[in-house]
Formats: C-alpha cells, sequence, structure tokens
C-alpha cells in the first residue's frame, strides 16, 4: 500500500504558541493554535478538523466503491463531518463524530442504501482508525 507523510512543528507555550500542520503532498499547509482549537479562532486549522476531513473523505470513497459494486454508482456523494471535542476530567477526548452524507445513487432503495451506509461506516479505514471514539453516527440520506 501507499504511504502518506504529514508533519507538524509547534514553537512556544500551549496558550500563546502556534504551529503549522503541512502534508507531505503540499496540498495542506496551515496554521494552527490554542485560539483555533479551542476559542473558535478561525485563523487556521485544528486536528480534529483535520480528522473530521479525513473521516469525511475515507467514507465518502469507500461509499461510492460499495455503491458501484452494488451496481448503483453514485452520480454524487457530499458528506460533512461534525467532530466533538469534549473536556472530561482526564484531559480533551473526541468523544463524537457525526457524518451526515447525502448521496445521489439511482436506482437503489433505501433499505439497501442504508445496508451499504454501515458498511462504509464500519469499513473504511479511517472509521478502523477511530474505534475508540465512543460515539459515531452517520445520517444518510439518498436522492
Amino acid at each position: 500500500m501507499t504511504k502518506h507523510s504529514a508533519s507538524a512543528i509547534w514553537n512556544g507555550g500551549l496558550k500563546d504558541g502556534k504551529g503549522n500542520v503541512s502534508t507531505g503532498s503540499g496540498a495542506l499547509n496551515s496554521p494552527f493554535s490554542f485560539k483555533t482549537r479551542f476559542e473558535g479562532d478561525k485563523n487556521g486549522t485544528t486536528p480534529e478538523e483535520l480528522i473530521g476531513a479525513a473521516h469525511a473523505g475515507c467514507f465518502s470513497m469507500f461509499l461510492s466503491s460499495l455503491l458501484e459494486g452494488a451496481g448503483h454508482p453514485a452520480k454524487h456523494i457530499n458528506t460533512d463531518a461534525s467532530v466533538n471535542l469534549a473536556q472530561t476530567a482526564d484531559g480533551p477526548l473526541i468523544d463524537k463524530i457525526e457524518l451526515t452524507t447525502e448521496v445521489e445513487a439511482p436506482g437503489l432503495d433505501d433499505a439497501q442504501f442504508q445496508e451499504l451506509v454501515k458498511k462504509a461506516k464500519e469499513g473504511c479505514p479511517i472509521s478502523k482508525a477511530l474505534k475508540s471514539v465512543p460515539d459515531v453516527k452517520v445520517n444518510a440520506t439518498l436522492k
């Protein structure tokens, strides 16, 4: 299989420091900070935002493969991810991920679609990597 890389640089303390994340492909090069992660500052990204993007992309690709294999190739898949970072007694924890997907796949009935969604949720590599998240949900709509 293919190996992918990314890196992060952090300078300074937790609250006053600043960092930068980038991917080996060069597709992403973004700042991040305490403020972007915990205070809603939009001048950069967060690790949770990147996890959400990775999960939405992986799920969509895996579902596309399953739909094609079932004889109903998707015309369109749009998946949004919401990643919740909770404050616990043990520190911050990703306690919930919610994927919302809207799919256009002609000739597919909703029952078969929901089964394929379930398989995609369980089978995509990012879902497998995120097994420790206590609550992962997928809301799926077939158009």
